[in-house]
């Protein structure tokens, strides 16, 4: 890899003041890259105790030689770019440890180094031995949905020269970050790892970015890579049926008018994702209500919350962050709570990125690449393990094994420290499952805000709603000027309200049923040829970690899929029926040991009979490593011949 050093070295000043408040281990670790110096490794090794940031207690003096000794270094390649190889395998392996505070596995090293650009990026796209092929005449691809799974999608197919558009049936991009613009509104997953691999930003302005951040990244993205006249928006796909005797899909669409178009294309990929069909439990008589009622994914800035009584529907995580975010206004906010979930701390929640570390990121070559390890690992792999059942272990009503105990007892404390020994509200803030049985929250002041004098906590059950006023069903009246719906989303109805059907007409909801979705690999469904599903059934980072990974995976599987058919005359692709359920009896087999399974878990994870729908059971290597390749062995894979016009009714127009 070819690495330029001037821009970090062109005002030492500069970069001697941003090494003072840049992190010091992703400092040491650029160092030991450039000069193979294991011995300082090894010296620092033993004050690193994790991934974040706040994790490392390094010695001052130790600092000041690895920041000294960076910019002597980095001054002795001025002006010059070096063809850099990536260090060998034990010694990558020994920087990751040494990044994240524990042992990493060497299977890691191969996905480090595509993630350092140091091994070629989604290399299976081009055909094998030459040039890839150009798509046949006809060939279109149909994307549904313009937020990060679909904006992913566009930019992969543009560079691979396949026409495609992209039909969203918001006014603008941006998918969920779009959508949801409630207070306090923003990414509970590092925003340096949230974020495309290989379109970075350098320049986020907090740690854990707002809503408007995040949406501003989309549109800037979409920008950067040309997108916007891809993308049709206003239009909501209501229908696609695959048609056999051209082997296209038929899509239909409906703007805003009520207009409807319809569309003809080779392929089709739905970017939809799992969290835009919002939840509203029934409750008798809320459609009397009088004062405002709406949920958090469709707030409602005409209602002004400065002196209202509020109640608050939902402790998940976007009740944890509206709900601090309009305490401090509101007259009275009035809490329920169906169950309790679990909060964790993170001290760099709250915190901006400083001017000297953003700068190090920007200029300092390879930096931002070991930050983003440091988090992908911290996000989700380094506890992964502990998130399995233990079948030996005594406490299994509270916890899954010793080290998942540990968590529960460090989950406990914190609580208990939070709100001052108020026994009271601690027993109804302390869940009665196993940590990481729903999402693991991050703390949002959410503790402290319960102990505001204008707040309650309510546990009790809802019986009723009239005009004014929730009634508890022990007969407790609580008055209130609106009611804000903090209750998620109807996840495992994937691809819901939109008529997706296959071959000979098979409903795709008839066969999954109403919250019973299944894929292989997430994504391709047996009878449902050259249709492809993003973000699609257990592959929700569960424990964490970023959904952009996923994507980034599954757009690598998918554009190999469409290179195949390319390359190969393949005029459909449809996942083997044994070779998909093969695939979803491993994937069951593995969530019933994990533990969203577990019997005192109720959440959005599961379905109505108990099943893990949403959740990934993977580490994300094992995702990266399942997505790796497209095997043609696995599809029915029927020769393009000529086809006869189509014999159905409907009236296609093709995508342009």
């Amino acid at each position: 890899m070819q690495a330029s050093f001037s821009t970090a070295i062109y005002d030492e000043r500069a970069l001697r003041a941003a090494l003072q408040e840049a992190d010091i281990v992703p400092t040491l670790l650029v160092l030991v890259q450039l000069t193979g110096d294991m011995k300082i490794l090894h010296e620092a090794a033993p004050f690193i105790k994790g991934a974040w940031s706040f994790q490392e207690e390094i010695p001052e003096q130790l600092k000041e030689k690895i920041r000294d000794r960076l910019v002597e270094t980095l001054k002795s390649h001025t002006g010059v770019s070096l063809n850099l190889t990536p260090p060998d395998e034990d010694i990558l392996r020994q920087m990751m440890s040494v990044a994240v505070g524990e042992t990493v596995p060497s299977a890691y090293v191969p996905l480090l180094l595509e993630e350092m650009g140091l091994s070629e990026r989604h290399s299976r796209i081009t055909a094998a031995g030459g040039e890839a092929r150009q798509p046949p005449k006809g060939f279109k691809v149909v994307v549904i949905g313009a937020g990060l799974a679909g904006i992913c999608a566009a930019i992969q197919l543009e560079q691979a020269g396949i026409p495609f558009v992209i039909l969203e049936k918001n006014a603008d991009i941006g998918g969920t970050w779009f959508e949801n613009s409630y207070p306090g509104c923003g990414v509970d997953t590092p925003n340096h790892y949230f974020s495309y691999s290989f379109s970075p930003n350098n320049d986020w302005p907090h740690h854990f970015s707002k809503q408007g951040e995040i949406l501003s990244y989309i549109r800037k993205t979409a920008e950067k890579f040309k997108l916007r006249d891809r993308i049709r928006l206003g239009v909501e796909v209501t229908r696609a049926s695959f048609d056999e005797a051209v082997n296209r899909w038929n899509i239909e669409t409906v703007d805003g008018q009520g207009r409807v178009e319809r569309l003809r294309a080779t392929a089709l990929v739905s970017a939809v994702g799992q969290l835009n069909r919002p939840f509203i439990p029934r409750i008798e008589g809320l459609e009397f209500f009088k004062g405002a009622k709406f949920h958090t994914a469709r707030w409602d800035h005409s209602f002004e919350v400065n002196g209202k009584r509020v109640a608050l529907v939902g402790t998940g995580a976007s009740g944890m962050q509206v709900g601090p975010s309009i305490a401090p206004d509101v007259a009275e906010l009035l809490v329920f709570q169906r169950a309790p979930n679990w909060a964790m701390r993170n001290a760099n929640y709250h915190k901006a990125v400083t001017d000297g570390h953003r700068w190090a990121l920007n200029h300092i070559p390879f930096f931002s690449q070991w930050q983003r390890f440091q988090l992908f690992w911290v996000s989700a792999e380094s506890f992964h393990d502990t998130l399995r059942v233990d079948p030996k272990w005594p406490m299994s009503e509270i916890s899954l094994n010793r080290e998942n105990h540990a968590v529960r007892e460090q989950l406990v404390a914190y609580i208990r420290s939070e709100l001052g020994g108020d026994e009271s509200l601690i027993g109804k803030c302390t869940p009665n499952y196993p940590p990481y049985g729903s999402r693991m929250l991050r703390d949002n002041n959410w503790y402290r805000m319960l102990k505001l004098d204008n707040v309650e906590l309510i546990t009790d059950a809802i019986s009723h709603v009239t005009e004014n006023t929730i009634v508890m069903e022990d007969g407790t009246r609580h008055q209130v000027d609106a009611i804000v719906f903090a209750t998620g989303f109807q996840a495992s109805r994937m691809l819901w309200p939109m008529e997706i059907r296959g071959r000979h007409g098979v409903d795709l909801r008839q066969l999954w049923g109403d919250d019973d979705p299944r894929a292989y690999k997430g994504m391709t469904v047996p009878q449902f040829p050259n249709f492809f599903v993003m973000y699609g059934p257990n592959t929700n980072p569960g424990p964490g970690g970023s959904t952009i990974f996923y994507f980034e995976c599954q757009i690598r599987y998918i554009m190999q899929a469409l290179r195949a058919m390319i390359d190969s005359d393949f005029a459909t692709i449809e996942v083997k029926q044994e070779v998909h359920d093969h695939y979803n009896a491993v994937v069951d087999e593995r969530c019933a040991n994990m533990v969203w399974s577990h019997p005192r878990v109720t959440s959005w994870y599961k379905n109505a009979a108990g099943r893990v729908t949403v959740n990934s059971p993977w580490k994300q290597l094992e995702y990266w490593q399942i997505t790796q390749r497209f095997e043609p062995s696995e599809y029915l894979c029927v020769p393009r011949t000529e086809v006869k016009p189509s014999a159905t009714e409907f009236v296609t127009d093709d995508v342009e």
